[in-house]
């Protein structure tokens, strides 16, 4: 079964999307900030990255493109989910080395499509 890392500091959309997840039969772990997700993502090697762009520390793209530059971690797809939903945020998440780009509120169908994808890629 792949899992998946759930990288949000809110908690509420850390359970609405790992309840998505885990409902599209994924294991999942969470993490609230860019350097919870980095310690887990090295010592677990998450199948799929969900990751927020507005983190205490550091950003969502700054932490997908730190991902993307490391060999042990550049194929791990990222789904950069985020309330910065305009075409320049889209474009800057790409950008970084992000594998898609939902803007919250997530459509839990189409979260669960894309991350689908990802993983048989």
């Amino acid at each position: 079964m792949s899992t998946a890392l759930v990288v949000d500091d809110s908690l509420t959309e850390k359970e609405v999307l790992s309840h998505c997840l885990r409902r599209g039969g994924l294991n999942v772990e969470t993490a609230g900030s860019a350097d919870e997700a980095l310690a887990k993502i090295l010592s677990h090697k998450p199948d799929v990255i969900i990751l927020d762009v507005v983190l205490p520390g550091r950003s969502g793209f700054e932490l997908c493109r730190d991902l993307k530059a490391e060999a042990e971690t550049k194929k791990i797809p990222v789904v950069i989910c985020s309330t910065k939903g305009t075409e320049i945020d889209k474009f800057w998440g790409m950008k970084q080395g992000a594998d898609a780009y939902l803007a919250k509120p997530i459509d839990q169908e189409q979260l669960l499509r894309v991350v689908k994808q990802l993983l048989q890629d």
